[in-house]
């Protein structure tokens, strides 16, 4: 793909993943294998935190295709497909799941070198029509998406952002929920291998007069190590323990607790994903 401003929907993907990414309270078991021909395999299991049935899924990747399988606990069968460079700086998502055969979705991804577009379109009758596009540089990106109900011929959602990457640190704030809400991101990175940063993110509801606020961080303990912790202003504390086993293999140690609420017991999450 394109070097450019990346999506829209990317505009504070960093302070997101930072907050968010590998924190679970499930079990979860991925392993990889890889055959001669160059497909990789993906089998993942997870056991949902107090239950004794959990998710299945397949992953399966070849050149550039993709396909995912999900099995849920309630017996849905998702299904995502992924094809990139069919036509030059394009990628097309195709997804559903059953027994909803309503839930069909295709999206058509275009990468330039100073601008992306999307357009997605959901497979019912009732389509809904989502469109959004960035402009700029890797640097600084202004972007904007819009939603658009063909039954009821009005706009489902509109927002609106910017985005500012630079080596060392990362800001976004985007106008969501129709100008309702208004979300701001900060990522400063301490090392150069951007294994060790902090990060804040904050929501204000104007509706509700309501704020949410985050902050967290990673660090780098040893090249094989990596610790992560996050609070927000409801007490929430969230920290994970992320070890290399060996290369490409991981096992990642989270729990949560709510420092309001001492009495109650937390929660813990253990994931071990394996690769050859």
């Amino acid at each position: 793909m394109s070097k450019g401003p990346g999506l829209f929907t990317d505009f504070g993907k960093k302070a997101k993943d930072l907050l968010t990414k590998d924190y679970s309270c499930d079990q979860k078991f991925t392993v990889t294998t890889y055959s001669e021909n160059g497909l990789a395999i993906t089998s993942t299991a997870v056991k949902k935190g107090g239950l004794s049935t959990g998710d299945v899924a397949t992953q399966c990747k070849y050149k550039n295709a993709l396909i995912d399988l999900k099995l849920d606990t309630e017996s849905n069968v998702s299904t995502t497909i992924i094809f990139t460079e069919i036509l030059p700086s394009m990628k097309t998502i195709a997804s559903f799941k059953l027994p909803d055969y309503n839930s069909g979705k295709l999206e058509v991804q275009y990468f330039h070198e100073h601008a992306t577009f999307t357009t997605a379109l959901a497979l019912n009758q009732s389509p809904i029509i989502d469109l959004s596009a960035a402009i700029g540089t890797p640097t600084f990106a202004f972007g904007a998406e819009a939603g658009y109900e063909a039954k009821s011929g009005s706009f489902s959602k509109y927002n609106t952002g910017f985005s500012v990457t630079q080596p060392d640190y990362s800001f976004s704030m985007i106008l969501a929920d129709k100008g309702d809400t208004l979300k701001a991101s900060y990522v400063h990175h301490l090392d150069q291998m951007n294994r060790s940063a902090g990060v804040a993110d904050i929501t204000r509801r104007f509706s509700l007069n309501e704020n949410t606020f985050t902050v967290g961080g990673s660090y780098a303990v040893d090249p094989q190590t990596v610790m992560k912790a996050r609070l927000n202003n409801h007490g929430k504390l969230g920290a994970l323990l992320q070890h290399e086993l060996k290369p490409k293999s991981v096992i990642i140690i989270s729990g949560e607790f709510d420092t309001k609420t001492l009495d109650k017991n937390p929660r813990f999450g253990l994931s071990l994903s394996l690769k050859p």
